[in-house]
């Protein structure tokens, strides 16, 4: 990960445009290509980003500042120039073992690989815990079709699992073996801005009932 502190201003150019104008903020630009862009409140969501796919590169300018211009598949361009660098650094974090979830995510996990079929008429499960490079796909299914689909689970839906997702299907994508993959982001409750950026990128939303999976008969096999 890359840490900078700069004096800087910041153009997205894309679908929508957004300016900010000059002050000090905090630039992370991380392994996985993603850039974002923070001002010291807002926890932790950033006043713009880049995610990945993406390209950083940066253009000579004729005066001192530097020109940071990441760029998407899409075309669309995040312009942050650097009026004075305060501070850049280089960390490596090492691969992450990722988010232990709760009882209640876990034993969602559980129980809709169980009951998988809660999916989609003619779903099968591939594998819980599908390892990747840069974590577990919570399930990996096929649905009616034969096609390959990511789900995703959590008990409150929110944009960050909406990115988690995202960047699952980005890379298992890439695998012949597998593309073309779809997802399912599945919660107990699934926040409207998160519906409506899951939508926007192709993602199916599905609300559980927890308490109607508990109380659904197991498709595992028993001795009794």
């Amino acid at each position: 990960m890359r840490l900078v502190i700069a004096r800087c201003r910041v153009d997205y150019i894309g679908r929508l445009t957004a300016h900010l104008p000059t002050a000090r903020r905090l630039l992370l630009v991380k392994a996985d290509g993603s850039v974002s862009v923070h001002a010291d409140d807002r926890a932790y969501k950033p006043l713009n980003w880049m995610s990945p796919p993406c390209w950083l590169d940066v253009e000579d300018t004729d005066d001192a500042e530097a020109l940071w211009v990441v760029t998407n598949k899409a075309g669309e361009q995040l312009r942050i120039t650097l009026e004075e660098i305060e501070h850049d650094s280089s960390h490596e974090l090492g691969v992450d073992p990722g988010l232990i979830k709760d009882g209640v995510e876990a034993h969602l996990q559980e129980l809709l690989a169980e009951h998988v079929e809660t999916l989609g008429s003619g779903y099968t499960l591939i594998r819980r815990e599908f390892p990747t490079a840069i974590g577990p796909v919570d399930l990996l299914c096929r649905d009616s079709d034969g096609a390959t689909v990511a789900v995703e689970i959590k008990r409150r839906g929110e944009i960050d699992g909406v990115e988690q997702l995202t960047r699952y299907l980005e890379l298992l994508n890439r695998d012949p073996l597998l593309a073309p993959v779809s997802g399912v982001f599945a919660a107990q409750q699934i926040k409207p801005q998160a519906k409506t950026l899951a939508t926007d990128r192709g993602i199916r939303c599905l609300v559980l009932d927890y308490e109607a999976l508990r109380g659904t008969e197991s498709t595992e096999f028993r001795l009794f």
